[in-house]
């Protein structure tokens, strides 16, 4: 919105610093980070009020989890609404990247609130049907992929980059509209499996985001594209505003989230942000790098099919409980533990992704 300021510049003037997406994000990441300073502690007092007993606690998770009882959930309305205030005040709304984003992050957060709201007012764990909410994902995840995909240019269109052999594009045709969904559904349930302790969720995605961030400003910019001898996307450096203001959110909800929580994003937030992050990497054409800057979201939803797929088979299982981070508490690693050595493996599979913008 504020980027129309730029109709009142003559070319040196303050209005001129509106046309830049650098400055742009900066604003909204500080849009975000104070919306969430300001709103977090009123949203939590509200969230308490509402809720009563607050999230209900699984009667078969690690012993430590029951002194969390009473925890408000639904504190992913703090970075929705945060991430949401600063992408329409900052970016360009005539950019359709932009709203494709938007979309799938305001349509998994309004399934995660669905779902929130479920467990809260029966008091229980099991929410909205997971048929109900896959079939939802899938009816989203069409929609933007098809979406993305004709904002593409006519020559990636319908195809997969691969990274590091740049100069190679697998022609899907309509079948890229399935793989695509298989992207933004898989990554918006792995962040929601890795949601099971305080800040374990919310740094990888922000670290993840911030490395596709990133990438989206590089191949929005063709004479950085020419360097690197990637695909260039026109129009997907705004997504680095929508970034800022999902890294601000993110900070002002983890001073809240930080150990002992004060809330819990729930799934309106951890449905939400993993549908982001999926749906910038199609709409980056970068959806195998999301593998590599997502990796803890990766085997955190590996290690909950491995577990399920070989009890079924065996009646044992292959870890003392999954998601993985649960293994690692039943083995007594402490919490802060497993949160801060998960946020740095995030880190490095980050800097691995953006590495493949350089490796030819």
């Amino acid at each position: 919105m504020l980027y129309w300021l730029t109709a009142l510049s003559d070319g040196g003037d303050i209005f001129n610093l509106f046309r830049y997406i650098t400055f742009r994000a900066g604003g909204a990441f500080m849009t975000a980070l104070i919306f969430g300073f300001i709103f977090g502690q009123p949203l939590i007092n509200v969230l308490r009020r509402r809720q009563g007993k607050g999230q209900p606690i699984r009667t078969d998770g690690p012993e430590g989890h029951f002194v969390k009882a009473g925890t408000p959930t639904m504190g992913g309305l703090l970075i929705v609404g945060a991430l949401l205030t600063s992408t329409l005040l900052w970016a360009r709304l005539d950019n359709g990247y932009v709203w494709v984003v938007l979309f799938v992050t305001m349509a998994f957060g309004a399934i995660g609130f669905a779902d929130d709201y479920a467990k809260v007012s029966k008091q229980n764990t099991k929410g909205v049907p997971g048929r109900v909410r896959i079939l939802l994902g899938l009816l989203i995840s069409l929609i933007a992929s098809y979406w993305a995909s004709i904002l593409h240019p006519e020559d990636l269109q319908f195809r997969l980059a691969l990274p590091i052999f740049k100069d190679v594009l697998l022609n899907f045709g309509f079948f890229f509209l399935p793989f695509a969904m298989f992207v933004i559904v898989g990554a918006a349930n792995a962040v929601n499996l890795t949601d099971g302790l305080d800040g374990l969720a919310i740094m990888p995605s922000m670290i993840a985001a911030g490395a596709l961030g990133i990438i989206a400003y590089t191949v929005g910019r063709v004479d950085f594209t020419e360097y690197l001898d990637v695909h260039y996307v026109p129009g997907t450096g705004e997504i680095l505003i929508f970034v800022s203001g999902l890294i601000g959110g993110g900070l002002g909800f983890l001073w809240y989230n930080a150990p002992p929580a004060a809330v819990f994003m729930g799934d309106t937030g951890s449905l939400a942000l993993g549908g982001a992050i999926g749906a910038i990497a199609v709409a980056t054409k970068h959806e195998i790098v999301l593998g590599i800057v997502g990796g803890i979201f990766v085997v955190e939803a590996l290690s909950v099919i491995i577990q399920v797929l070989y009890f079924k088979r065996t009646g044992k299982r292959v870890f003392l409980m999954a998601p993985i981070h649960h293994h690692y508490e039943k083995k007594g690693w402490a919490e802060p533990t497993i949160v801060i050595r998960f946020w740095i493996i995030s880190l490095i599979l980050a800097l691995i992704g953006l590495a493949t913008l350089k490796l030819r």
